[in-house]
């Protein structure tokens, strides 16, 4: 079986209360946004951090990647909210 690390940053990480998790691979059709959308459903802390996926960004391994892209062969997805400075 095939699995997706899944790692948590900054406020995602703070919400969720953990650094990350291993799932089963969903499948190189799945979006990054499905992914998400699924971890939601995990707990009430995965809900709050990943309940609006348009307010996070995401990273396929270490590229940053759209919602809307697959999948596809990762091995690793990393989620965390937009930095801003000043």
């Amino acid at each position: 079986m095939k699995y997706l690390d899944i790692l948590y940053f900054a406020w995602v990480r703070e919400a969720t209360g953990i650094d990350g998790e291993q799932i089963a691979h969903p499948g190189a059709e799945t979006t990054v946004g499905e992914v998400v959308t699924m971890l939601a459903s995990r707990s009430a802390g995965h809900a709050v951090a990943l309940g609006e996926p348009e307010r996070l960004r995401a990273a396929r391994d270490q590229r940053f990647v759209a919602m809307d892209m697959r999948i596809g062969a990762a091995q690793a997805l990393a989620l965390f909210t937009p930095v801003t400075g000043g």
